[in-house]
């Protein structure tokens, strides 16, 4: 019998003509979604960012400032956000046909990008204030009310990002929730400190606190970055070994090996492997690909996988892809 290369997209069963005994469902559109929650936040963003701005020039506080330079980023990543959502279709075309899901990575390494920058921005302008000794800030009551609304609707924003994207698998607002998150312990942060101005008089605690307000931004950005990097260098998604043990279990299978896979899990994987079957005939090979098929959707849903069948005579004892030393 003669090699021959089985490919299915289980993601898509009404592109085949001959019918399956298992089930598969179709990958699940969340864009619409997607959009929806990062246009509440950009509008809840804005409002955040324009108070954070008018009480920091009111009180002279460059910590504060810098917060609401940390909001403007975070507006910005909700712009960036909805261009990559529109563009991220899981569909395959003609022209993208993997699907278009790592437009959203590219926009979860934007906003690192911007946290990025907002890290610099704010280390500059507290390391300028300590050698031009310049700490002047005016705090009163009503100020510190407007910031515990601030605070407010950041919990909000954070949390409501964090469970919709959750629910519908999406890196981009899963990233944004994140740096959501990250500007709420920046506010908590210049909060205590303007507390510790308007109560003690403690100018200093101005500029000393925008040295933490970086270090949890870049915080942010390496845990965006480290998110999803794989995904775009096409990392392996699942252990060779484990697709194997999956592999190995389907009655007919002899052997598989030079097994890859990349994606990610849970959201969309692609696997490839070389098949040893035990098989007179394309159909009995046929049939046993489908088998492998149907246990590997079963445990990796939704998955495409890519099988190169062999004779029962071949021989190979290598599961993946050797790390070269």
């Amino acid at each position: 019998m003669a090699p021959h290369h089985h490919t299915r997209d289980h993601a898509h069963s009404h592109t085949h003509s001959h019918a399956h005994s298992h089930t598969h469902s179709p990958i699940a559109d969340n864009r619409p979604t997607v959009r929806k929650v990062l246009i509440i936040t950009l509008l809840l963003n804005l409002f955040v960012m324009g108070l954070k701005t008018v009480v920091g020039f009111w009180t002279g506080s460059l910590s504060l400032l810098a917060d609401a330079m940390h909001s403007f980023t975070d507006s910005a990543n909700n712009i960036l956000g909805l261009v990559t959502s529109q563009l991220s279709s899981p569909i395959p075309d003609r022209d993208h046909p993997y699907g278009h899901q790592k437009y959203e990575a590219i926009g979860a390494l934007g906003i690192a990008a911007f946290l990025g920058i907002a890290c610099f921005t704010i280390l500059e302008g507290a390391v300028e204030r300590l050698l031009h000794n310049e700490s002047t800030v005016r705090i009163s009551a009503p100020e510190l009310w407007l910031l515990l609304l601030v605070l407010g609707v950041n919990i909000f924003v954070a949390f409501y990002e964090r469970r919709v994207g959750q629910q519908v698998g999406s890196p981009i607002l899963i990233a944004d929730a994140q740096h959501t998150m990250s500007d709420i312990w920046v506010t908590i942060t210049v909060l205590a400190g303007l507390l510790g101005i308007w109560i003690f008089g403690f100018q200093w605690l101005d500029v000393v606190l925008a040295f933490p307000v970086a270090i949890l931004v870049f915080r942010s950005a390496w845990k965006v970055l480290r998110d999803n990097l794989p995904w775009l260098v096409d990392e392996m998604a699942i252990a060779p070994e484990a697709i194997h043990d999956v592999v190995m279990q389907v009655p007919g299978v002899l052997n598989c090996h030079s097994i890859a896979s990349r994606g990610l899990l849970g959201r969309q994987v692609f696997i490839d492997m070389h098949l040893i079957v035990n098989a007179a005939d394309v159909e009995t090979a046929h049939k046993i690909t489908e088998a492998v098929e149907a246990r590997l959707e079963q445990h990796y849903h939704p998955v495409r996988v890519t099988i190169h069948v062999e004779p029962p005579s071949y021989q190979e004892e290598k599961i993946s892809y050797e790390t070269r030393h």
